[in-house]
């Protein structure tokens, strides 16, 4: 059995049947994102991709890949093809419209001798 790893950026993967549609064979099984939610957290992280024919099977094989040792207690799988995502190269200008809005960084305020952790 030979794997072949290939990179997808932006949510540009190939083909045009989401998982589950149709019964594909190994070769054009989709790939999906796996998110975690660990028993510590309340927020569900990034921990992987997987190839998987479908939902179902894409949330079985990240269980028995990414939750051997039972630290997870909730399982998100996401086809790949539907994260749409900015591009890093673009931060600059995309997230520039937030530098204007002052009130979102409150370094105008004075802040009593009292607190000291903020």
């Amino acid at each position: 059995m030979s794997f072949k790893s290939r990179k997808f950026f932006y949510g540009d993967i190939p083909g045009d049947h989401p998982g589950g549609s149709h019964q594909p064979n190994d070769k054009e099984w989709p790939l999906w994102e796996v998110f975690i939610r660990s028993k510590q957290g309340l927020d569900h992280k990034h921990v992987g991709s997987l190839h998987a024919a479908d939902a179902q099977m894409a949330v079985e094989h990240a269980r028995d890949v990414y939750t051997r040792r039972q630290e997870g207690i909730s399982i998100w799988v996401v086809e790949s093809k539907y994260i749409h995502a900015s591009n890093p190269d673009e931060a600059d200008s995309f997230y520039e419209p937030s530098n204007d809005k002052i009130y979102r960084h409150p370094t105008f305020y004075d802040l009593p001798g009292e607190i000291n952790h903020m």
